[in-house]
């Protein structure tokens, strides 16, 4: 989930493989995963405890994406080492601020390790989300029924990967403030690529990953309001299905693809999260023994309550 809109909702070499979910029946998997999405963008995510003066007296700030040092483009933290490396003395930076390209002179620190700028580099994204979906005849799994976001929008993933992870920690949600699973990857060497970002979700392809039973998916019109059911890992267990309810079905087509209001019913659930909390993003919505969609948003004053995305909207964005 990314951050909070409006101050009400909270929204929780690149290896070339087709995606295209079959849609016919797919395996719905509540299972929380581990995702790393990077870009061609390296920004400043902190400053180094004993190094971060050099950064901070030459005005490179927390968020600045680095364009350029000494002329030479940097397209990855690989380009940063090699600049640096290579570096006699006083380096020039271009970096990249509230839009803006402004210049700095930046004198690094010698360490034993070679020359530091006396800051965290950031290539990328990561956390934890649920699977929403495994089609076993193609591999396919959608997972967060949302994309991934930075300060430029809709992350221009160059390529991801999941990784299996376990829930560590449960913050309970609250009204006005969000709760949230907190996972660790079990390993770190990923299970299988993601492929795309798309505003309905995250895809990628994993061959005989998931087992369990396959539900035909339901179209838009077959979808109610009234009684449903979410698959969902709050723990160490496997993921389980818990009550909730269907208040109110939007449009299809609705362009934030916040397609239904839902609210969670089941006491099991509500006690150990309060609702709808951060990681449970991409969460199976079943409803008639068929796959309806995925959990998608929290209501930052509301946790019991949320949106969801329809499963053909994520299937059109899987391929």
């Amino acid at each position: 989930m990314k951050g909070v809109l409006r101050g009400v909702i909270l929204w929780l070499g690149l290896l070339v493989l087709p995606v295209k979910a079959a849609a016919a029946e797919l395996i719905p998997v509540g299972q929380v995963i581990g995702l790393q999405l990077y870009h061609d963008r390296v920004t400043v995510a902190a400053y180094d405890d004993i190094l971060g003066g050099t950064a901070r007296n030459a005005g490179l700030k927390i968020g600045d994406q680095i364009l350029e040092i000494d002329g030479k483009t940097v397209a990855c933290a690989e380009d940063v080492r090699g600049a640096l490396q290579s570096s006699q003395g006083q380096i020039t930076l271009t970096v990249s601020r509230a839009g803006k390209e402004r210049q700095l002179r930046l004198s690094p620190a010698n360490t034993e390790d070679g020359p530091k700028m006396g800051v965290f580099l950031r290539q990328g994204i990561g956390g934890i989300g649920t699977v929403t979906f495994y089609d076993p005849a193609s591999g396919t799994f959608g997972a967060l029924g949302h994309g991934v976001w930075d300060s430029e929008g809709l992350l221009k993933m160059t390529r991801g990967n999941a990784f299996e992870a376990t829930v560590a920690e449960i913050k309970k949600g609250k009204a006005g403030d969000p709760g949230q699973l907190r996972g660790t990857a079990e390993s770190p060497i990923p299970f299988a690529p993601l492929l795309k970002n798309t505003p309905q979700g995250v895809f990628g392809v994993s061959p005989h990953r998931w087992q369990g039973e396959a539900f035909a998916t339901a179209d838009y019109e077959s979808v109610h309001t009234g009684t449903a059911s979410i698959r969902t890992q709050i723990g160490t267990d496997q993921p389980r299905e818990y009550s909730v309810e269907i208040l109110k079905i939007y449009p299809e087509t609705r362009p934030d693809h916040r397609n239904f209001l839902l609210r969670v019913t089941d006491p099991d659930l509500l006690r150990a999260t309060g609702g709808i909390v951060q990681g449970m993003s991409g969460s199976p919505i079943l409803q008639d023994g068929k796959l309806i969609g995925a959990v998608t948003h929290v209501l930052v004053n509301d946790p019991t309550t949320g949106y969801g995305i329809f499963i053909d909207n994520m299937l059109d964005a899987a391929g």
